[in-house]
């Protein structure tokens, strides 16, 4: 029960900083991935971490090219 809220909390605090997310929705978002994390278990936490790594990178490479050089 505690888990749920925390992750709540941290889903709209994320939401908060997204564009385009509202702060219900990055709740949700919050509690079902504690949901999908608590489910999958050590090696699918494992995998989701690299996972949300290689997005950033991504998202930051992809970020870089579209600033303007100056």
């Amino acid at each position: 029960m505690i888990g749920k809220i925390v992750s709540a909390v941290v889903g709209k605090k994320i939401a908060e900083r997204t564009a385009g997310m509202s702060e219900g929705s990055g709740a949700l978002l919050g509690v079902a991935a504690a949901t999908v994390l608590r489910r999958l278990g050590p090696v699918g936490f494992v995998a989701a971490a690299a996972g949300g790594l290689l997005a950033k990178r991504y998202m930051a490479k992809r970020q870089a090219r579209r600033a303007p050089a100056v």
